[in-house]
């Protein structure tokens, strides 16, 4: 066998068990890794790249250490689930940087965080005034959370006890030109209302939608794939 024939066919297996195991693993955002999930990530991503492209590997040995990696972080996952003390270490914990408005110093050394760092996360939360902030924490993702002081709070309808009707997630009624059937039925609604509400912008082609959604105040919206327009039908009147 040919060496590019022997990259593919190890290419493929490894894709495959990267696939599955990181399946395994769980989902997570990359927002929300800790500096240790990052790591383990990228170990597994350069054993399956070693089982891909060095042939001088045993492709065996390397499936069983990205195997035994994957296990040992869901074991460990597992173990941070049942047991604080062990999340602590592993995970880590938030740490407060300012507390009502007065800036942690020997937090901010600790976490080996610059000022300049940390004014820089609170423009991008749009706080531009440190005496606004009641708490700032660092998250074990590296994230900064801020809660704003009541006064700096913007107000809400429940602030002023106004009452707002009810808002859901909205439902894809079509998808790239097929209507989702099952969508429909949730819904107890018929193809035939569909293409009614369609046609009240002359829509007679579905196949020409690339998406049709509806919110729970009945306001159906349409995204055109080819003449880039759209479109929101009220299907109430």
């Amino acid at each position: 066998m040919s060496v590019i024939l022997v990259v593919i066919f190890r290419s493929l297996v490894s894709f495959f068990a990267l696939l599955f195991l990181i399946r395994l693993m769980g989902k997570k955002q990359v927002a929300e890794l800790t500096f240790f999930d990052y790591v383990v990530g990228i170990t597994i991503g350069s054993i399956a790249s070693t089982i891909s492209v060095q042939v001088n590997q045993n492709t065996t040995a390397s499936l069983i250490g990205m195997v035994v990696w994957t296990i040992l972080t869901i074991a460990l996952a597992y173990i941070c689930l049942h047991n604080v003390w062990i999340r602590k270490i592993v995970k880590g914990e938030a740490t407060v940087l300012i507390e009502n408005g007065t800036i942690k110093e020997k937090n901010l050394k600790r976490t080996r965080i610059t000022l300049d760092d940390l004014m820089s996360q609170l423009r991008v939360s749009g706080v531009f005034n440190i005496a606004d902030v009641e708490f700032a924490l660092i998250e074990t993702n590296g994230k900064l959370t801020i809660q704003k002081k009541s006064q700096k709070e913007p107000v809400t309808p429940s602030d002023l006890n106004i009452p707002t009707p009810y808002v859901g997630l909205p439902t894809n009624l079509i998808m790239d030109g097929k209507v989702l059937t099952d969508a429909l039925d949730s819904l107890h609604l018929s193809r035939a209302w569909l293409y009614h509400q369609l046609r009240k912008q002359n829509i007679t082609d579905v196949s020409k939608v690339s998406l049709a959604q509806l919110d729970t105040k009945g306001m159906l919206y349409v995204d055109m794939k080819d003449i880039q327009s759209s479109y929101i039908i009220p299907t109430n009147e």
